[in-house]
């Protein structure tokens, strides 16, 4: 009977085992996917067609590129989108157009004081208090398109910025506001062309890269 029990044990303690090997080895294949999908980004964002510059009679700033928007949930799965987008503010007006990685416009996102308007490729038309909002229906994630209209010209609210950094010309380089770490880099004549962007909300982590091309 000791001899029985004795070998009944051990059965028990090789299928925990096996069963804790296939755990690790599991846990161990998912992390292998997260740091893959991160480490890959940069090759997603090289490949991403960029939108031609809006242009328009009236003048303004006016920016091209790349972006990618990665989610993580607080259990480890990612979500992730890239594309291209083109950039024209007056001051007055936005205009910000989304287009997929083979260029392919999404949607056009207006930014008026009176009103926010977001037309999609098929023509319709969504309105929210928020540019915000609304781009983060066709992103699936948020993107501060408020604080941008600083953010990509190298300026700052710096009433409301926290730890802000500066390289040595003078220019901002990182600082936090509007709830994101934002790392401005690579300038040019008319700003950052790399921004790097970062916050936690809700129990997940929102990565924003954005490549300036022109």
């Amino acid at each position: 009977m000791v001899s029985c029990a004795l070998s009944a044990l051990s059965r028990k303690g090789c299928f925990l085992r096996t069963q804790v090997r296939r755990l690790a080895c599991t846990l161990s294949t998912l992390w292998s996917l997260r740091v893959a999908m991160l480490l890959a980004l940069p090759l997603w964002l090289a490949a991403c067609a960029v939108p031609q510059k809006i242009g328009g009679t009236e003048p303004g700033f006016e920016r091209a590129g790349r972006f990618s928007v990665t989610v993580e949930e607080a259990d480890g799965q990612i979500e992730s989108v890239q594309g291209g987008f083109a950039w024209h503010d007056t001051g007055r007006l936005l205009q910000l157009n989304l287009a997929n990685p083979l260029g392919s416009t999404l949607a056009r996102l207006e930014v008026q004081p009176s009103q926010v308007v977001l037309t999609r490729a098929d023509g319709s038309r969504e309105t929210a208090p928020s540019p915000e909002a609304l781009v983060a229906r066709i992103l699936g994630g948020p993107l501060p398109v408020t604080g941008l209209r600083q953010w990509l010209q190298g300026k700052v609210n710096t009433a409301s910025a926290q730890n802000l950094q500066k390289n040595s010309q003078g220019q901002i380089e990182a600082f936090e506001q509007l709830g994101w770490q934002v790392q401005l880099q690579r300038y040019d004549e008319q700003g950052p062309a790399r921004l790097n962007l970062r916050r936690s909300d809700a129990g997940r982590t929102i990565r924003v890269r954005l490549l300036i091309d022109n």
